[in-house]
């Protein structure tokens, strides 16, 4: 019933601006979830398709990126649609309001959608206390985290590493965000030899976090689309010898060929959905073939449907995440890849 009912919820949705729509639709899910609306009207999921990866059991193969949910207080109405994983985020350590409005764009004869939004967040502090108070969703929960647009690089790690120790304690996984096309420099952080300091900043203070809180909470990268095959094999070789536990492919690119006809082509941003999608199957490959199953690959980037899904394990992810084709086609594609 609800996914039926979702091109209906889309129409009223579509007719607003993007960022309104988001909220609007976000709050009416979390109402859905609070007033038992959402679980009388959502079948039951299918039980098998369960895997285990960096030592963490996922109910299926099927997640939601980090984008959506940034704040971590929808995890229980999303989980309810069916995504065996859920990404939060991007946090960074302080609040930051992001970038200015308009901010967000549908390329709707593409399927596709360009954002500026630049991090807009609560705060680390937020993020861990909403998902301390998620009841139902029992799959794994990520934390995207990122530095705040006012921290220059050379401090960075100082960012990254306060939101490595405040979300330890709840997290099931760290994605590190070097990829976002929204804070100015952030892509210069995935040079191989940036992304090594950073990781072994990052691995000693998981050492020391595990014996504190008594858990292992894997380490992941989240890498661009636009990446040249030297920067994979540079950065394959760093992640390798590092001790990367995951790798998150891809990002939004900034790519505009197959969108340059359409009038909102030149807004900045990062470009993610159908568009993004061989470019990021090419990348993730080109990563696979290097780690020769060694580092287990999330792949993200213009999955669609249950062949797009298909061509992601293909091409060697592991797990395949959703965001933009979400926003297209509603809970009935969540239901379409985990079948």
């Amino acid at each position: 019933m609800l996914a039926a009912a979702y091109p209906i919820a889309r129409k009223i949705l579509f007719s607003l601006d993007a960022e309104t729509a988001h909220h609007a639709s976000m709050a009416g899910l979390r109402f859905a979830e609070k007033t038992g609306l959402l679980k009388a009207l959502s079948p039951p999921l299918p039980g098998s398709g369960a895997v285990e990866l960096m030592g963490l059991k996922f109910p299926n193969r099927i997640g939601l990126a980090a984008g959506l949910d940034k704040e971590g207080n929808t995890i229980d109405a999303l989980g309810r649609l069916g995504f065996g994983f859920i990404e939060i985020g991007t946090i960074t350590p302080r609040p930051q309001t992001g970038n200015p409005k308009p901010r967000l764009f549908r390329l709707i004869p593409h399927e596709a959608i360009i954002n500026r939004m630049g991090f807009n967040n609560p705060g680390i502090d937020a993020g861990v206390a909403n998902v301390r108070a998620h009841k139902s969703f029992t799959g794994p929960i990520g934390f995207n985290i990122g530095k705040n647009k006012d921290t220059p690089n050379e401090n960075a790690a100082d960012d990254y590493l306060a939101c490595l120790e405040k979300a330890y304690p709840v997290a099931d996984y760290i994605a590190v965000n070097l990829s976002s096309p929204n804070t100015p420099g952030l892509r210069d952080l995935q040079a191989a030899d940036s992304s090594a300091r950073l990781l072994e900043m990052l691995k000693i203070s998981q050492e020391n976090l595990a014996a504190r809180h008594g858990k292992q909470v894997p380490i992941l990268f989240k890498v661009a689309p636009d990446l040249s095959d030297e920067q994979v094999a540079d950065l394959a070789t760093a992640f390798l010898s590092g001790g990367l536990e995951g790798l998150i492919a891809t990002n939004t690119t900034l790519d505009r060929e197959l969108v340059k006809e359409h009038p909102w082509a030149n807004e900045a941003g990062g470009l993610s959905g159908k568009p993004v999608f061989e470019k990021s199957n090419h990348v993730l490959a080109a990563f696979a073939s290097a780690f020769s199953g060694k580092i287990p690959i999330i792949g993200v980037g213009g999955v669609s449907s249950k062949a797009d899904a298909e061509a992601k394990f293909k091409a060697g992810a592991d797990l395949v995440q959703i965001y933009t084709s979400f926003v297209y086609q509603g809970p009935a594609l969540v239901r379409e890849l985990i079948s």
